[in-house]
């Protein structure tokens, strides 16, 4: 008879692979591998990461199943999922699934495996299948570290409220300018842009350190400078630690008119402050995070968004 090592429920958070987004449009691996090497793209790499991905989700089902009661969950059912407070999750990543999934929870312990170690860096990823069961008793037995990450967060001020692990995008949900006004610490101004990117520690290291690579070789170009980016030895200065008690917004292109400037295109938003952001879109203003488009907030003409620190934080086993 099987008894459990323990009485929570293991959730376990799964990704499709591009075999499976590729077998959603043409039904058949056949016509999907047709249509891949058509374009002259060599579809066994598709092949061997479908298969190395299954075999782990395989594994790491049968680890546990063996300590505790499993329940699967895609990654789709993320935003629609009720999870216990006594959960314990483990994702079988990438890393973007980790921050996917720590948002929609409320001081669960997220394990991060790493499927593939060849083929993904997995910085949120600490844990190969091999030694997940280790792993598991450890945290079933609050033996194993923890690592807590700030989280942001957006409410509207008709009530509705987004998370953000990593960032949070507040623009236009098409490539045609955003209108809005921002306000920081008795400073505002009314801009057109390409939207505002809100960055927490964790995500400090991705889009946030994309857009000052980006602005310090323009400037360098512009200037007649060598394009050659020179960061901050291990990105001191760009990057912040994963529980800083602050996160800093950027603007992207901001357009200089008569109607709109660019003065606040940087800065801090403290533990005790908040960024304010009115939308004067009459149409496709959007607030969505971590990379996540399907789950969004409407954010049109008539609508303010006030972004802080969120009140929770994310707990990743370490």
């Amino acid at each position: 008879m099987f008894t459990p090592l323990t009485d929570n429920k293991l959730i376990l958070v799964l990704r499709p692979t591009r075999v499976d987004d590729l077998l959603v449009r043409f039904n058949t691996l056949k016509q999907a591998q047709f249509y891949i090497e058509h374009l002259g793209i060599d579809f066994s790499d598709y092949l061997w990461e479908h298969q190395t991905y299954y075999q782990a989700v395989e594994e790491v089902k049968g680890v546990l199943r063996e300590l505790g009661h499993l329940q699967v969950l895609p990654r789709s059912f993320l935003p629609n999922f009720l999870f216990g407070t006594e959960d314990v999750v483990v994702v079988l990543g990438q890393d973007g699934l980790v921050a996917n999934t720590l948002k929609y929870l409320v001081g669960q312990p997220v394990i991060g495996v790493n499927p593939d170690p060849k083929r993904w860096e997995g910085v949120l990823l600490p844990f190969q299948v091999s030694g997940l069961a280790k792993v598991m008793r450890g945290v079933l037995s609050n033996r194993h570290a923890i690592k807590e990450i700030t989280m942001a967060k957006v409410t509207l001020n008709n009530g509705e409220v987004l998370y953000g692990v990593n960032d949070l995008f507040i623009g236009n949900r098409s490539h045609v300018s955003a209108r809005y006004r921002l306000c920081l610490e008795g400073c505002e101004e009314r801009q057109s842009s390409s939207g505002v990117i809100v960055s927490t520690g964790l995500g400090s290291t991705g889009w946030f350190k994309s857009l000052i690579t980006g602005a310090i070789g323009i400037s360098r170009a512009f200037m007649g400078n060598s394009l050659k980016i020179q960061l901050p030895e291990s990105d001191k200065g760009v990057s912040f630690p994963w529980d800083a008690d602050y996160l800093y917004f950027t603007v992207r292109e901001p357009f200089v008119s008569v109607n709109s400037g660019s003065e606040l295109v940087l800065g801090r938003i403290p533990a005790d402050g908040v960024l304010e952001v009115v939308s004067e879109m009459a149409e496709g203003g959007v607030i969505f995070s971590d990379g996540i488009e399907q789950d969004f907030l409407q954010f049109n003409a008539g609508t303010s968004a006030t972004v802080s620190l969120a009140e929770k934080r994310g707990r990743l086993v370490v």
